[in-house]
């Protein structure tokens, strides 16, 4: 009886070593540790909450490369802008409209040629993508 009662004690060892670590301050400890986690932890999603509050108003740009102004006027002094709606379909799609051409047909070239690389997040309505749109305006000035 001896012997099983040995066995059955190194086998639980075994299979449990933390068990076998324990000590009574363990509890308070691990307790501890745990409030500390949380502090530590990520935003998290709630169904019916949105995530990111900006997407509830239109897409998020994730990627945004800058233009750069073009060989062609490179020296010169510039003070010129245009005006782009992006429209953002559901899928992330982007279809660009030009409300307001830069007087540089140069800088228009530049401005759309950027405009393309842009990604985004798509607009949400809560949880659901949906399409959305931004306007964006790119001042072009040198000195």
């Amino acid at each position: 009886m001896m012997r099983l009662s040995l066995a059955l004690y190194v086998a639980v060892m075994v299979a449990s070593p933390v068990a076998a670590l324990a000590v009574a301050g363990d509890a308070n400890t691990h307790a501890d540790d745990h409030r500390e986690d949380a502090l530590e932890l990520p935003e998290v999603h709630v169904h019916g909450l949105p995530l990111n509050k900006n997407q509830q108003r239109g897409p998020v740009p994730k990627f945004m490369p800058w233009p750069a102004i073009p060989p062609a006027l490179e020296g010169k002094q510039l003070d010129d802008w245009m005006k782009v709606r992006m429209l953002v379909s559901k899928d992330v799609l982007v279809t660009l409209v030009v409300l307001e051409p830069a007087k540089h047909g140069e800088l228009n070239s530049v401005g759309l040629t950027t405009l393309k690389q842009w990604t985004f997040d798509p607009q949400l309505n809560g949880d659901v993508p949906i399409d959305g749109e931004l306007t964006v305006r790119i001042h072009f000035r040198t000195r």
